[in-house]
């Protein structure tokens, strides 16, 4: 089978990575791709718009194509492919807007019953913190969670002029995906993504600055009440609506003292989730994503993975401006420890790989325990280098201090 991977980054570079592993995978194209991936895939420049993705399919004789990031879903493409006949793995575009627009989000939660935080607009119903987000895609960077009526007032005039306001909810995030054939769900293991930019959750938002995958994450009575109140009603009233939605289901979740709540719907594999949940997958990916795009439903997906931990190595000044053309070092031996570098922010410069992005690279390690993981992890990233290099160093804590 030949698959099409449609993105450049971290995440991209994970699924390439587990799918040349597919018994069932024989090679693999990537638009755009990006340094890492090109080293098992065949990297095709970018088109302008989800036609050009269907046209490399299409001259490529692609047998699946798997989208990474969520901008070509909202766009429509797997509108386009359907409509060419092209097999591909995601939800349509009335499907998308899970993730398209958090108002969408919001009512939508209300009609399937689904738990989530209280809305209002108005800051007067609420006290503080108070969690401003941006309506529509925002590249995770679309929350402020304000402390002070000063605070939430300059949020609602940067990210305006369409935000919701909610309450902050208090509890253990998690995160929980889930792969859609249109009627059935199956759930992926937990994974718990660190999005703050500094250790012990402080500094601003970010697209994600490590996460750590590991069973005990959700006890199986959670796993049970996740499905049961919030999945399974997803895609019911998705069928329901006649969106019936396809691909992989993504909630993040607050497990508070109430039960678990919705933060957010995303409609995609998140971002450095997926380096974890990659690291640690068991089976033959391809043919699991082909008989899901193919209407099959999903088979149910192996519990006994050991815990894996993706540690982002950041450029200066990310998540605000962050400094690109640094040389980058290491990475050869940083692999030679057992783990493995996924490329996210990179090109190349002549023979040099140089950072160009804010996440430049997710250094992913497994191991028998959490602890073994997270020592692994960061041995390797012990042998990385590039100029204003930044990372936390406490991925996966929080799952040392609770078992």
């Amino acid at each position: 089978m030949k698959i099409l991977i449609v993105g450049g980054g971290g995440r991209e570079h994970a699924l390439a990575w587990r799918l040349a592993k597919s018994p069932s995978v024989k090679s693999i194209i990537a638009s755009p791709g990006n340094p890492g991936i090109e080293h098992l895939a065949t990297c095709i420049v970018a088109p302008g718009d989800v036609s050009g993705y269907a046209d490399i399919a299409e001259a490529h004789q692609a047998d699946l194509t798997v989208v990474g990031p969520e901008a070509p879903l909202v766009a429509g493409i797997v509108d386009e492919f359907r409509r060419r006949g092209l097999k591909i793995i995601g939800p349509t575009q009335a499907a998308a807007r899970l993730e398209g627009s958090k108002i969408f989000a919001k009512e939508f939660s209300r009609r399937a019953g689904i738990p989530t935080a209280h809305t209002s607009t108005r800051l007067d119903d609420f006290s503080y913190p108070v969690v401003i987000k941006a309506d529509g895609l925002a590249a995770g960077k679309g929350v402020v969670i304000a402390q002070d009526r000063p605070e939430a007032e300059a949020a609602i005039q940067r990210l305006g002029p369409k935000v919701i306001i909610e309450e902050f909810l208090e509890g253990e995030e998690v995160s929980f995906i889930g792969l859609c054939n249109g009627s059935a769900v199956v759930p992926f293991l937990p994974t718990q993504d660190h999005k703050r930019a500094f250790d012990s959750d402080q500094g601003p938002n970010t697209g994600g600055m490590g996460a750590y995958l590991d069973p005990r994450i959700l006890t199986a009575s959670q796993t049970s009440e996740i499905m049961e109140r919030i999945m399974l009603p997803a895609i019911r009233q998705m069928s329901a609506e006649e969106t019936p939605f396809t691909g992989f289901l993504y909630a993040g979740l607050m497990m508070t003292a109430d039960g678990p709540k919705v933060l957010e719907f995303n409609v995609r594999l998140g971002d450095p989730e997926t380096q974890a949940i990659m690291h640690s997958f068991q089976g033959d990916l391809g043919k699991l994503l082909y008989e899901t795009a193919s209407g099959c439903a999903p088979q149910q997906l192996s519990t006994a993975a050991r815990p894996a931990v993706c540690v982002v190595l950041a450029a200066q000044g990310y998540p605000d401006k962050p400094r690109t053309g640094d040389l980058i070092s290491g990475i050869a031996e940083a692999e030679a420890t057992g783990a493995v570098v996924f490329q996210a922010g990179t090109k190349r410069n002549g023979d040099q790989l140089v950072t160009a992005g804010g996440r430049v690279l997710g250094v992913t390690a497994g191991g028998e325990t959490l602890q073994i993981a997270i020592s692994n992890a960061y041995r390797a990233v012990e042998k990385i280098h590039f100029d204003g290099m930044h990372f936390r160093r406490d991925i996966g804590a929080k799952g040392l201090r609770r078992w």
